[in-house]
């Protein structure tokens, strides 16, 4: 274990989604550091729970959608310059099942929305992190493994 300024150092786990249909992304507009941001569905990892529950309860707060995940897109590890946290994020590709529009969104969430690649791409100013892209990118260039290779033992 790495050992830092007295406290012993864990990078923040969060999960995402690239949820698509009809070829458009699913993607939600969000308050960060007093910006209006784009990410895709997302967050943090919580206790005891496994990487998928994670990655189809973070989508379902913050778009109302209940989503099916298909595939594993990568591991990417990430240091904010502003802050200094390092984030490890577990991308996943996932289709829309269901929207449940009466569902209140989690808060700092905008909206949910549907951007074609070439729109997000549009925005890069406006992503969140570079997480944001390079998860899109890889699932384009059709980067996607078994969901069984995430092994979950808890």
């Amino acid at each position: 274990m790495s050992y830092r300024e007295g406290r012993f150092w864990q990078p923040d786990v969060t999960v995402a989604t690239v949820v698509v249909s009809d070829g458009r992304l699913l993607m939600v507009e969000e308050n960060a550091g007093g910006r209006l941001v784009l990410n895709q569905p997302a967050g943090h990892l919580e206790p005891d729970e496994s990487l998928i529950d994670a990655a189809l309860r973070e989508t379902l707060e913050e778009t109302g959608w209940d989503v099916r995940l298909s595939a594993f897109v990568g591991a990417y590890q990430w240091k904010a310059p502003d802050t200094g946290r390092h984030y490890l994020r577990f991308a996943f590709a996932a289709e829309p099942v269901k929207h449940h529009a009466d569902r209140v969104l989690d808060e700092g969430i905008h909206r949910a929305l549907w951007l074609t690649p070439g729109e997000l791409q549009a925005e890069a100013a406006r992503h969140r992190s570079p997480l944001v892209w390079r998860a899109v990118a890889d699932f384009l260039a059709g980067r996607r493994q078994p969901l069984e290779l995430l092994q979950h033992l808890g």
